[in-house]
């Protein structure tokens, strides 16, 4: 991974999200609601719903627009039961695809993911057939532009806090958490006023595919913008290095 930038891909994706900015907001808003049913209000005992909370923050998700949710989804109203259903499978070129989704109609869901695949030239396998290729760990990233901080100095805020790894890349640090210690990482980074691109708990790749032949290239893009346009797509992680 020596010389990949993350954070370029990130801004590339933000750049995408930011016209659609109203479907980020309502796949954050499903999040917190499952979240809340799951474990209740309160993000400090409940490490799920503090998770989406610091990605709906990343998003520049307005605080009164989350405490709506929380508190939308804390009542007794009646809401749309929303399931959490994950599909696996290959994208061409051999590369490896997870899809998240939360959903309240199965049958839409996986029509939506299948055509996407098929679409793209990929095929969806069983679970658990590319899920190993992943880690789940906490991912922050932290653009250099907006971080002063010396990055010998970061680094040691950023260890003594309980990250597992720090890495610098060419526009981003990147700060490695075990997903269970996450948390206490985003919150010790914001209470020292580190600025934060990115914060979440997500699925890394063990090993990077390199794709360089175009007619593939744009078979994955085709797989990766169905998605996207899904409204049941929560998050989509792969393997292909896109640099």
């Amino acid at each position: 991974m020596s010389g990949h930038s993350k954070f370029a891909n990130i801004k590339h994706k933000k750049e995408k999200n930011d016209a659609a900015k109203g479907k980020i907001f309502t796949i954050i808003g499903r999040e917190i609601a499952v979240a809340v049913k799951e474990g209740g209000p309160d993000p400090s005992n409940n490490f799920k719903l503090a998770t989406v909370i610091a990605k709906a923050k990343a998003n520049n998700m307005p605080n009164d627009t989350i405490e709506r949710g929380i508190k939308k989804a804390a009542g007794d109203g009646s809401g749309a039961n929303y399931e959490s259903i994950t599909y696996e499978g290959y994208g061409p070129g051999g590369t490896a695809i997870i899809v998240r989704t939360l959903t309240d109609n199965k049958n839409r869901t996986a029509a939506d993911v299948r055509a996407a695949f098929t679409k793209g030239g990929g095929n969806i396998g069983t679970p658990g057939c590319v899920s190993f290729m992943f880690d789940e760990k906490g991912q922050i990233i932290i653009d250099k532009e907006e971080c002063d901080m010396d990055p010998d100095d970061l680094m040691m805020e950023v260890l003594d806090a309980g990250a597992e790894d720090f890495k610098e890349e060419e526009d981003s640090y990147e700060v490695i958490t075990d997903p269970a210690a996450f948390q206490e990482v985003e919150e010790a980074l914001k209470a020292k006023g580190i600025p934060m691109a990115e914060a979440e708990v997500t699925m890394i790749p063990q090993n990077y595919v390199t794709l360089t032949d175009e007619g593939v290239i744009g078979q994955l893009n085709r797989i990766l913008d169905m998605l996207d346009a899904s409204d049941d797509v929560q998050n989509v992680y792969h393997n292909w290095n896109e640099e």
